[in-house]
């Protein structure tokens, strides 16, 4: 049965809601790709995304193999090699007087303007409309839909939708109010930030992906398809108060690391986040879905953000379809699971591996060890970009038939 909601939704304004089967908030690659799903599939689906596209955005430019074989698997697998984007297969790690070279399963480097854009094309192209410079909040709910108030410089107004996706990311404004749904913060977790520098030293070539590591935090940089350099950082916020600044501190890990120094760090603007890691206990509401970033988020490496948002958004399809043809309050507890299992062994994984980043005696001792044995690395690597499968490549089926409508 489905739940009835008493609200105080006025007919006449029910009546003038443009009704959709879904709304997408968020058209990043989450959003964009479960929007794309839910298209294939005949629903009508509406995305939003506060920013005005096609936008810059400077982190998640390393596309791992996990996440290729999931474009792939959704017919998208051609679309990094049409963009142009960098092929990616050496790994280079350097801590204070030490460096390391491992090889890793082929991944893309590409800028989020690049591949964001060409996203939600792809959605467009299923049937989906797109409106880019658009703020949604969530609004009241009703027996059968779910409202959400949308803002732009035309005006405001109010559509109604069987089922709502909240793919908004790490710093989502649709969800923020929920108090049900406000995630446990790590106190200790990292910042995030990231630029994309014109002008880095030849020593940074194409292909491979370089991070720099101490007690303070670390950085990552990789070459995009136009030849500028992506660079990215998790970092502790004292350190940063202490140094003066996100660039100072991204430029004195690089020094101390014994990386060559790019000259424009501490002159471009920086994009900063929140603290990366957090976790959310329920992951959706009544006629409401949370996938991506906004689901919870891990300290990424080399791409695995990319990964767990794409998976998500692929294993999204079927209980999306099913709350559009008929909800029931067991389909949150049940997406929540299978989010859970699709994703919660890579994110233990990155948790460990960040704890080991936070002591250089520990990482000192890793890295002596893959000195002297590279091929222990391979479980790692292995794991981080095996397939994400979820399953939701054969009929839309997430609910069994005798719990179905």
């Amino acid at each position: 049965m489905a739940m009835a909601i008493h609200t105080d939704v006025e007919p006449n304004v029910m009546a003038a809601c443009a009704k959709w089967d879904a709304v997408v908030v968020g058209a990043g690659p989450a959003g964009a790709i479960a929007a794309r799903q839910l298209g294939q599939h005949g629903a009508s689906v509406l995305l939003v995304d506060r920013a005005a596209f096609p936008r810059s955005k400077v982190c998640g430019c390393c596309v791992n193999a996990s996440a290729l074989r999931t474009l792939e698997r959704i017919g998208l697998g051609g679309l990094p090699n049409r963009l142009g984007a960098v092929p990616t297969g050496r790994f280079r790690l350097f801590v204070p007087g030490q460096r390391i070279s491992l090889p890793i399963p082929p991944g893309v480097s590409i800028s989020r303007r690049t591949f964001d854009w060409a996203l939600v094309r792809e959605a467009t192209v299923a049937g989906v409309t797109f409106r880019g410079a658009t703020s949604a909040v969530l609004a009241c709910v009703d027996d059968g839909w779910r409202f959400v108030r949308l803002s732009r410089e035309e005006g405001v107004e109010t559509v109604a939708a069987r089922v709502v996706v909240a793919a908004d990311g790490l710093n989502g404004r649709l969800i923020r109010n929920q108090p049900s749904l406000a995630p446990s913060v790590d106190r200790r977790g990292r910042i995030g930030a990231a630029v994309i520098c014109d002008r880095a030293p030849s020593y940074y070539e194409p292909g491979t992906i370089y991070m720099a590591c101490e007690s303070g935090g670390y950085v990552g940089l990789v070459r995009l398809e136009d030849g500028r350099a992506n660079v990215a950082a998790a970092l502790d916020p004292h350190v940063v108060k202490r140094s003066g600044g996100l660039g100072s501190t991204t430029a004195g890990i690089l020094r101390r690391t014994g990386l060559p120094q790019i000259e424009e760090l501490e002159q471009k603007p920086w994009h900063g986040t929140g603290t990366l890691t957090r976790r959310r206990t329920v992951l959706g509401a009544h006629r409401l879905l949370v996938l991506g970033d906004a689901a919870g988020y891990v300290e990424p490496f080399t791409g695995e953000g990319m990964a767990w948002a794409l998976a998500s958004a692929d294993a999204v399809t079927a209980p999306a379809l099913q709350a559009i043809a008929c909800w029931q309050l067991k389909m949150v507890a049940i997406w929540t699971r299978r989010h859970r299992q699709l994703i919660g062994r890579r994110q233990r994984l990155c948790r460990w591996l960040r704890l080991i980043l936070r002591y250089p005696n520990l990482m000192g001792a890793a890295m002596w060890l893959l000195r002297i044995a590279p091929a222990l690395a391979y479980p790692i690597t292995h794991m981080i970009n095996a397939p994400l499968v979820s399953g939701s490549t054969g009929p839309p089926q997430f609910l069994s038939g005798k719990e179905s409508c």
